[in-house]
């Protein structure tokens, strides 16, 4: 059976990517609004043209769908700045996963990941803390939270 070619971006974007997947997956659920609007607005981060975007979708859709352990991402990250930059979006996409306005904005799963995922990056308690405000402060004048990690990362990128 032929391996399918890896997706047209980075390794370093495909590694931000799959850990926002991870994040996303941490309660066990990612719906499938939530992958076409990661889809939509990742391809248009890293693709130029709607041909180019079309095709990095379809490309990158396998790779959402799997369930990574952050054990396998957080090694392939390089240096702090990125360290930083996974830690918040993981922030952000828990604090924002609630479904229903009686579930809990952080569930069980969503917490212990998050821990994990702390854990992972071991960076110091007064960054973790200074990412989480900021992010925080994110959350609350932003639309939505797949617009929110775009401009994240793309700052990222192109900073």
């Amino acid at each position: 059976m032929p391996t399918q070619p890896p997706p047209s971006i980075t390794p370093r974007q495909m590694n931000l990517l799959r850990a926002v997947a991870s994040m996303a997956w941490s309660d066990g659920h990612l719906a499938t609004e939530e992958i076409d609007l990661m889809l939509d607005q990742f391809s248009r981060l890293f693709a130029t043209d709607s041909k180019q975007q079309q095709k990095l979708q379809q490309e990158l859709r396998d790779y959402l769908l799997q369930n990574i352990p952050l054990e396998e991402i957080i090694p392939k990250l390089d240096g702090q700045a990125e360290r930083e930059l996974v830690l918040r979006l993981g922030y952000e996409v828990i604090r924002s996963s609630a479904r229903t306005p009686n579930e809990p904005e952080i569930n069980e799963e969503e917490a212990k990941a998050y821990e994990r995922l702390k854990n992972l990056l071991q960076l110091p308690p007064n960054v973790v803390q200074q990412v989480e405000e900021e992010a925080q402060t994110s959350l609350e004048t932003q639309d939505g939270i797949v617009e929110l990690l775009v401009v994240q990362i793309q700052h990222f990128i192109n900073g």
